[in-house]
């Protein structure tokens, strides 16, 4: 077996491992486009060095506003090189949305798609930390750069500097039911303790390895599809990357690729079974990935029907550095499937526990939040110590979530702290919404619960007080689109006298689901 570095081991230190393996190798596909291994890592050179020539220094932000791509992995590898942080917006808000995080995090770099570009005004004015904005897939020569020109404009001499492990390279963003959203700070190790330290105690997982071939559904801007696709990468794996999520698309890319190892969520997983033709025999998946969301019984027996592989369910969440509680194939089958509404069982090298609401570790078996303690956990929130302390004591993640943890070490969650709504994997909290929609002159209060769904998992469902003479309901939804993203408007709206409330006023949002 390879020998094991867990102290000394950066992402740029495997990456060339892996293209040692065999620099040849077809490492991502997407479409029509295609990169080896050693090309990957020779852009990914050449871009850091652009980014140095650049002026930008350890630590600088690098936004990418983008679909997935291949470029969009130049720049995260790029960023692990020169000691810059990549930050993935979420192309899906609104321009409004994606400049607050441009400016929240000082983006000295803005690398976007051309598609997406003409939503925005003048970069420049309203994100004065920008020095340059660089384009994928053309650019107006008079405004903008286009990526490969600026990528390969650096002199072969620019240096590059040393990476630490401990060097944050990717800050994701993740909003609260309040106030502004938080920038997640992760570092090399986020990507590489936890699997290294089981592959050391001889625990493979899935086996990841240079003969798989890998779906890249999941978006490059959440943890899940950035995690998946380096972990891939790592293994020497060729993947296939999804711009965008399609079930018909990626039916097509499961059959006629050979995809042995696939990640989904379980809004993508109930879609791909809904096509036609999708049946057993079809595929060559030998293990399945899903998580982000609870997937409903019948959905999963479906899949498991269809698919005739493996399945593993993992939970984490941002913070924790993606999963940290695994459901393995053999807990899917043990005792008639008496585990599949667990979320499984801690992973090596992480710790679990259940706490009161006075902080008191609890017993097996007892409710209360749910914490945990990983080597992939984040560095912190960017410039934001006190909602990092808030979150994170003594290197456990408070998570928000409650449940419970059984004799056996089987973790269950039972709800949420927070009213965080998961539309299709999509995290949506109650009081953005109702924030905006209170701000229509017809509407005087609002509560936004969700409510479960048998494809998206949860929808937003809106209940609304007018203020005098009802609005209609397509008037707000246009109101709301304005702005607010897609994934955050309410499929359902219903107008009620008055919201449930109990003597201190706080809503009863229970009742209302």
């Amino acid at each position: 077996m390879e020998a094991i570095h867990l102290a000394s081991d950066t992402l740029p230190d495997l990456l060339s491992r892996a293209v040692e393996r065999d620099p040849n190798r077809t490492c991502l596909t997407c479409g029509d486009d295609s990169v080896a291994f050693g090309d990957l890592e020779s852009r990914a050179v050449a871009t850091a060095r652009a980014m140095r020539h650049e002026g930008l220094e350890r630590g600088a932000r690098v936004a990418v506003i983008s679909r997935d791509c291949i470029a969009c992995h130049e720049v995260f590898w790029a960023c692990t090189l020169a000691q810059t942080v990549l930050v993935g917006i979420n192309w899906r808000l609104k321009p409004a949305e994606m400049v607050a995080i441009l400016q929240h995090c000082n983006a000295q770099l803005l690398i976007i798609e051309a598609a997406l570009l003409p939503a925005f005004e003048d970069l420049r004015s309203t994100c004065p930390s920008l020095r340059r904005v660089v384009v994928l897939g053309g650019a107006d020569s008079l405004s903008h750069t286009e990526y490969a020109m600026w990528r390969d404009s650096a002199p072969a001499t620019q240096a590059l500097g040393e990476p630490s492990r401990t060097d944050v390279v990717v800050q994701l963003y993740t909003s609260g039911t309040t106030g502004p959203a938080k920038g997640v700070e992760l570092a090399h190790t986020t990507f590489v303790d936890l699997l290294q330290g089981m592959r050391a105690l001889g625990d493979e997982w899935m086996g990841l390895n240079q003969h798989d071939r890998l779906l890249h559904a999941l978006p490059f801007f959440h943890i899940g599809g950035l995690w998946w696709v380096v972990q891939g990468t790592l293994a020497g794996a060729a993947g296939a990357l999804m711009p965008s999520f399609d079930a018909a698309h990626a039916v097509e890319i499961l059959t006629e690729q050979r995809i042995t190892k696939a990640a989904l969520v379980p809004a993508m997983i109930q879609l791909v079974l809904a096509q036609p033709g999708c049946r057993p025999g079809r595929f060559a998946l030998e293990a399945l990935l899903y998580g982000a969301s609870p997937i409903p019984n019948r959905l999963l027996q479906q899949a498991m029907s269809v698919f005739g592989c493996d399945f593993y369910q993992i939970y984490g969440m941002t913070e924790t550095g993606n999963m940290a509680v695994c459901l393995r194939p053999s807990d899917h089958s043990a005792h008639g499937g008496a585990y599949l509404e667990s979320a499984g069982r801690a992973l090596p090298g992480v710790q679990l526990k259940v706490v009161s609401t006075s902080g008191e570790s609890l017993p097996a078996g007892e409710v209360g939040e749910i914490c945990i303690k990983s080597p992939s956990r984040m560095v912190g929130y960017f410039n934001n110590p006190v909602a990092t302390s808030k979150i994170m004591q003594d290197g456990w993640i408070y998570t928000g979530d409650v449940g419970c943890i059984d004799a056996d070490g089987y973790v269950f969650i039972k709800d949420r702290l927070k009213d965080m709504i998961i539309y299709a994997g999509e995290k949506v909290f109650p009081a953005e919404v109702e924030a905006v929609l209170q701000s229509h002159p017809g509407v005087k209060e609002a509560a936004v619960v969700g409510r479960q769904h048998p494809i998206w998992g949860e929808i937003v469902v809106a209940f609304v007080v007018a203020d005098g003479s009802k609005p209609k309901k397509r008037g707000l939804l246009d109101y709301l689109t304005d702005r607010l993203a897609d994934f955050k408007l309410p499929r359902v709206i219903e107008f009620i006298p008055e919201l449930p409330r109990n003597a201190s006023g706080k809503v009863l949002k229970r009742e209302l689901v």
